[in-house]
């Protein structure tokens, strides 16, 4: 695992900004249900829904810089609708309101740790409601040896969220023990003592992703060199080996969206070669980022000012890797600058 992962998890997935991803830390101690009273249906008055629309559940748990938040973003990435450090008490809650989506969220991963430690003495009395109601649900335990997380705390300098005053190794045999029950009941327990953040989304894909493999998203964007390079990309392109459509009168005026520019553009020596033998490229690059566990891909392509040449080339790059099965958004970042 690499630095990363000893962060806590609700600090990396703020930064992280995933799609699916709520955070249930911001609930204070009057929003969060207690033992008496507490605002949670569950087996008997839970509203009847069709057994189809019970969502499957995934609860996402183990000890703190093991990896939780990279088994979380991994099924994030699978399409799963995941919840960060949600309250035990309301599992069942999310699971329901799952049910009432129609279908929309059929699939809920939820992250559970020590910073929920006031509600985990729910997790048992809400598992057992999930139970009742037909729910199928499987526990994800992240396991790590005390050398292993001693070393992934000590090299961010980071406490543990359990040694309090103590030294890290107390706070580790605090929560292993808290957690030792769990570990008991969990469906799949994943030691990642020696396991780098690919080598854990691999063994997470492997349980979940089914038959089909992991998809991987590309972004590809126009911009002008002339306003600088894009700092997202991972890729970038560029296309001022081509003649500027700038320079021709009739063509100044419009951009590569229309098709008088972009014929202009792909009739010139080289430039569909481009295309072809880019995109056989990109297919190999694709495949590697799968092995790796890259889910998402900025592919940025610049001529002089983002209008023509960048443009044209964005729009058939993007055609062309949708047709291999790419899931793929065109942006023009600076189209309409000049």
């Amino acid at each position: 695992m690499s630095e990363h992962e000893t962060q806590p998890t609700g600090e990396r997935d703020q930064q992280a900004q995933g799609t699916h991803r709520k955070d249930g830390e911001g609930l204070t101690q009057q929003d969060a249900p207690q033992e008496d009273g507490a605002q949670v249906s569950t087996g008997a008055d839970a509203a009847q829904v069709p057994e189809t629309a019970i969502p499957e559940l995934v609860i996402i748990s183990g000890m703190s810089g093991a990896g939780r938040s990279t088994a979380a973003k991994c099924l994030e990435d699978l399409g799963w609708f995941v919840v960060d450090n949600l309250p035990p008490a309301l599992i069942p809650t999310m699971v329901e309101l799952g049910a009432r989506s129609q279908g929309n969220v059929a699939r809920i991963a939820v992250v559970v740790d020590v910073r929920g430690r006031r509600f985990f003495d729910n997790l048992r009395e809400s598992l057992s409601d999930l139970d009742t109601r037909g729910v199928t649900r499987r526990i994800v335990f992240l396991e790590s040896s005390d050398d292993a997380l001693v070393r992934r705390f000590e090299s961010v300098r980071r406490p543990h969220p359990l040694q309090g005053d103590g030294r890290i190794v107390d706070g580790i045999a605090a929560e292993r023990e808290l957690l030792r029950e769990l570990r008991g009941d969990a469906d799949l327990v994943i030691d990642t003592s020696s396991l780098n953040v690919h080598e854990l989304r691999a063994k997470m894909d492997a349980q979940f992703a089914g038959d089909e493999e992991p998809e991987l998203r590309a972004t590809v964007m126009s911009f002008g060199f002339k306003y600088g390079l894009p700092v997202d990309a991972d890729l970038v392109v560029d296309m001022r080996f081509l003649p500027n459509p700038h320079w021709v009168p009739e063509l100044r005026p419009f951009t590569g969206l229309n098709e008088e520019v972009s014929a202009y553009v792909f009739n010139q020596p080289g430039a569909k070669e481009f295309i072809d033998r880019y995109s056989e490229l990109l297919q190999l690059i694709a495949a590697g980022y799968r092995r790796e566990g890259k889910r998402y891909v900025t592919i940025a392509v610049g001529c002089t000012g983002g209008k023509h040449r960048s443009v044209a080339t964005s729009e058939k790059l993007a055609a062309r890797l949708a047709s291999q099965g790419v899931e793929t958004v065109v942006v023009h970042r600076d189209m309409g600058r000049e």
